[in-house]
């Protein structure tokens, strides 16, 4: 029950994630999400920075849990025991964000950028290719349905990153970014269903295992590209 709480952890933690873009950005007045990224709603001055805060560390503890629960749930599989480090790891980020937030255009446009700012870019240059990490782990780990699913989300997670760092330049000096917010919230999103589909997956495989430990010595013996009995 421990362990299924644990990945249960990794659904709420994607679904807190987006009930905090949901809510957020209704506190902060004339905030748009189309064209504004969700750093935004924690900047330095932002109405929303103490509410994503709290919130923000519950996040970070949800993740921290979910991490180990994989872990946890990999027995010998090596790539999914990597996936549950990652995991754990881009937890343990959460308690340097705080130390890192962005100000706002106007400040950054009138050349008032900080340590924070640079270290928010730090944390971004960081996060971004642990996610892509996790998901190629993801598809070793996995048979080739997961696989596929995992490739295809680190190719639009590639795509909309990219489109994302295309327009972040005219984020820094205050001018229009039409389509910002959707391709970073898209760019997010398909790492948050990724680590929904993940925990259900694991989840499913434990709930129909055989009574006793069957479950337990069935992780252990998987072989590393086809884990914990999933089908092809």
């Amino acid at each position: 029950m421990t362990r299924k709480a644990l990945l249960v952890c990794g659904i709420a933690a994607s679904l807190l994630y987006v009930t905090m873009n949901i809510i957020a950005p209704i506190r902060y007045d004339g905030y748009d999400w189309v064209s504004q990224v969700p750093s935004e709603l924690s900047a330095i001055g932002a109405p929303t920075a103490t509410f994503w805060f709290w919130l923000g560390m519950a996040y970070t503890f949800l993740v921290l849990a979910f991490g180990w629960g994989v872990w946890k749930a990999a027995g010998q599989n090596r790539p999914l025991r990597v996936v549950g480090g990652l995991i754990f790891a881009s937890g343990l980020l959460g308690f340097i964000w705080p130390f890192g937030p962005m100000h706002q255009r106007e400040v950054l446009a009138a050349g008032g950028a900080t340590f924070s700012d640079t270290l928010h870019l730090i944390l971004g240059a960081v996060t971004v290719p642990l996610f892509l990490l996790t998901m190629g782990f993801g598809a070793a780990a996995f048979g080739k349905r997961f696989r596929v699913y995992s490739i295809a989300t680190v190719v639009l997670g590639l795509v909309f990153g990219v489109l994302t760092g295309v327009e972040a330049p005219r984020l820094q000096a205050n001018l229009p970014t039409p389509w910002i917010g959707v391709w970073e919230r898209i760019n997010i999103g398909v790492y948050l269903l990724w680590v929904v589909v993940l925990a259900i997956t694991l989840l499913r495989v434990r709930e129909t295992a055989a009574p006793g430990d069957v479950g337990e010595r069935r992780v252990a013996e998987a072989s590393p590209r086809e884990p914990l009995g999933i089908a092809r």
